[in-house]
């Protein structure tokens, strides 16, 4: 499981590349956490988190808005990202979990928001693709 920051006009991309749906997810989450700080200490305790949506992209778009809410909310930077993803009756899960380093123990960049904006998540030979713009 890998990401890769990509540069994107006045925005940051993320792209990301894994075996399973579940840990793409997982790595794209770890991108926007490495898009807004560089040296993450090992503070922090795990979170839970559950989101449901009607389709793939949607999931993504709603499990990362989730994130930037527990960044708001909680005043900590969500790293080490832990996912599983499943689709039943044309609904999809996702249960993940989190390390949620206090915000007072790190310089963050601002993500404003996740975007729709040439969201990818698709399967390839090699597994899985997420392609993910945030508005800074």
């Amino acid at each position: 499981m890998s990401y890769e920051l990509k540069d994107h006009t006045a925005d940051v991309a993320v792209e990301a590349t894994a075996d399973s749906l579940a840990d793409v997810f997982a790595a794209v989450a770890d991108g926007m956490a490495a898009a807004m700080c560089a040296d993450v200490p090992a503070a922090g305790q795990r979170r839970s988190l559950t989101v449901t949506a009607e389709g793939r992209e949607a999931l993504l778009f709603d499990y990362l808005d989730d994130l930037i809410y527990e960044r708001d909310v909680r005043g900590v930077l969500p790293v080490d990202n832990e996912t599983t993803v499943n689709e039943k009756d044309g609904e999809w899960h996702l249960d993940g979990s989190y390390r949620g380093v206090p915000l007072s123990e790190v310089t963050a960049r601002d993500l404003k928001a996740v975007t729709y904006s040439e969201m990818d998540v698709s399967e390839t030979d090699d597994g899985w693709r997420a392609y993910v713009v945030f508005d800074v």
